[in-house]
């Protein structure tokens, strides 16, 4: 089976040498073979893991929204591209439904791109549970621990199992965190990443070289350390949007809902006027439901079918600093449980750095967040306690702000209800909302909406939901191995200041991003790093390489230069001043896939650089470097 996936793929590769893909059509998938015993689940596996597969362009899912009609409308419209709104599109497409999607920035341009990077369970609400005896909380523990290990297994190149530190100052604390942490071992069952385990202060200091020995006035008696999921957010997000694609959902990005149709008759709302972000242009899309799935924005989408809807979400800023690799090793995180004010604060290796964060504070709802400085300073002073290293203002590389969708139930009689978990809710016929909840659990989420539009629609899918086993793209055949398979077999062809072109070697680093990245796609980049001389680095330092511009301008729908710094590679998030100075080639192979004039490219760079300043790093924040 790995062999003739492994021919197909290189099969797939050769088709890629000239530059822009051909569709070629596997013969081994063809309908006769696939024949009425095949399941479903089959079908769209192999759809998505098919090596020749290419995704729809722009302009063909953009025709299939607007050849839908009143007479023949699509089953059902999802508007927002986060998570959330391409796992509905997802779930959807491989129910066998007509679906449409319409995001009016880019596939995680929102909450989505901005989280802490965590597939986590909820160690928290399990507290929570315990302490209250609550078995509602105890509910989503168990229910975010089998989606956390489902999301892993579905895109295993992008997510992976992440160790966890929590120290202990005494021994009272030692206790209560072993015990704590072994029922959330016990409650993840058959689910469970790995058994957590105690060290002792030795051990712990051997494993994470800067954590203080002393802190808090007390010394350190040991840590506990536990499991949960890391993920790469938003590459996470553009897979589920192009499986979705692949799978038969009109998904386009850059394109906004202005105004719902409703039906003239009763009332009911039958799709949405859309605007083509890119172009300006204007069309109406037809469909027996929509489901609103845009965040921290699903309020101002009810608002176009009801003026008067109550509001049903309650923003909650969460704040991230990404600070350089010393701080935290390679593959160990920190978990500061309470905070002087009773916050958690993680600090987590990432993508070759340290992710710290987050804080939780009442926000307004904005489209570019920018975090403040005091809540900055509050994240560098919970982890300064807990490390041996000083934590430094100006080692701040990036920063963030994301907006938390916290629910309200339109239906509950009180604001107590605001919760982590999810709502669906249809308080105008053919308007369904799915909003709240968390990334592990956009999955299930988005499965609740299907069955809530299929029960809205009088919608007849061909079967139930098959999401729960299904691998997105570039996952299938992928292993941690995957890499080599680059670093043997391909050159970085990179044209120098002169002109002139030279080999470079694939080296270790670069070919394992492009493996994490891009899954078994990966060798369909490194095929355009060797064959079109984009074999060269964008950024001193990172692994990020000229190739990947061009590929996911081809293959990813990557319209715009932030779309690329942000989403496709997160080179914003990790390294603003590096993302600043990558722009100008970044834009320069966008002009040549997408055909700019100069006036477009000089555009590009405006936004590019507008954006980037939304990102506090230590060179562009206004900031009084006291203790920090």
């Amino acid at each position: 089976m790995a062999t003739s996936i492994r021919l197909r793929r290189l099969g797939a590769i050769a088709v890629v040498a000239g530059g822009a893909y051909t569709i070629v059509r596997n013969p081994s998938f063809s309908s006769n073979d696939r024949g009425d015993k095949s399941t479903a689940l089959d079908t769209f596996r192999r759809k998505i893991a098919d090596p020749f597969a290419v995704v729809p362009s722009r302009a063909t899912q953009e025709a299939a929204l607007i050849g839908s009609s009143l007479s023949n409308p699509l089953d059902i419209l999802v508007v927002g591209g986060g998570a959330t709104g391409c796992g509905v599109a997802l779930d959807a497409a491989t129910r066998g439904l007509r679906v449409g999607l319409v995001e009016r920035d880019d596939f995680s341009s929102g909450t989505s791109s901005r989280s802490t990077k965590l597939i986590h369970g909820g160690v928290r609400y399990l507290e929570k549970a315990v302490f209250n005896l609550d078995y509602g909380q105890l509910k989503l523990v168990f229910h975010a621990l089998e989606e956390r290990k489902q999301v892993i297994d579905n895109a295993p190149h992008l997510c992976h199992a992440l160790p966890c530190m929590t120290p202990c100052f005494d021994w009272f604390e030692a206790i209560y965190y072993w015990a704590g942490l072994k029922m959330y071992d016990l409650v993840a069952g058959r689910h469970l990443l790995h058994l957590s385990r105690y060290y002792s202060a030795q051990e712990s200091v051997e494993l994470f070289p800067t954590l203080a020995r002393n802190g808090k006035d007390k010394t350190l008696k040991g840590t506990v350390v536990y499991y949960d999921g890391q993920m790469n957010d938003s590459r996470l997000n553009v897979a589920i949007a192009c499986s979705a694609a692949l799978a038969g959902a009109a998904v386009l990005n850059h394109a906004e809902v202005v105004s719902l149709l409703k039906d003239e008759g009763d009332g009911r709302i039958i799709g949405a006027r859309i605007r083509n972000n890119l172009s300006g242009k204007e069309f109406d899309a037809y469909a027996k439901v929509v489901v609103n799935a845009a965040g921290p924005f699903c309020d101002a989408v009810r608002k176009l079918a009801d003026k008067d809807a109550k509001p049903m979400i309650c923003p909650s800023s969460g704040v991230h600093v990404v600070l350089p690799d010393y701080y935290s090793p390679d593959g160990m995180g920190l978990i500061v449980p309470k905070t002087k004010d009773g916050r958690v604060v993680f600090m987590l290796p990432w993508l070759g750095r340290t992710v710290a964060g987050t804080t939780d504070s009442n926000t307004s709802i904005t489209m570019l967040p920018e975090p403040h400085e005091n809540e900055i300073e509050f994240i560098l002073d919970a982890i300064s306690d807990y490390l041996n290293v000083k934590v430094r203002r100006t080692d701040v590389l990036s920063a963030w702000s994301g907006i938390r969708p916290l629910a309200i139930d339109p239906k509950a009689k009180s604001t107590e209800s605001i919760s982590r978990d999810h709502v669906v809710a249809e308080e105008h016929p053919g308007l369904v909302t799915i909003t709240g909840g968390k990334w592990t659990t956009y999955r299930s989420m988005a499965e609740d909406a299907v069955d809530a539009a299929i029960k809205s629609g009088k919608l007849n899918p061909a079967n139930k939901c098959l999401t729960y086993n299904l691998q997105l793209i570039g996952a299938d055949g992928w292993e941690p191995a995957s890499f080599t398979i680059l670093a043997q077999q391909y050159v970085r062809m990179k044209r120098s200041h002169g002109g002139k072109v030279v080999p470079g070697v694939m080296d270790t680093a670069a070919a394992k991003h492009l493996s994490h990245a891009y899954g078994v796609l990966s060798e369909r980049v490194a095929a355009i790093a060797q064959n079109e001389n984009l074999g060269k680095r964008l950024a001193h330092g990172y692994p990020f390489l000229e190739a990947e511009v061009a590929y996911c301008a081809r293959e990813e729908y990557c319209e715009s230069a932030v779309d690329f710094v942000a989403r496709r590679c997160r080179l914003a998030f990790l390294d603003t001043d590096a993302a600043q100075r990558a722009l100008p080639r970044i834009i320069e192979i966008l002009a040549a896939e997408h055909k700019w004039n100069r006036s477009r490219q000089k555009q590009e760079l405006q936004k590019g650089k507008q954006f980037l300043e939304t990102f506090k790093s230590s060179k562009n924040a206004q900031f009084h470097d006291g203790k920090h």
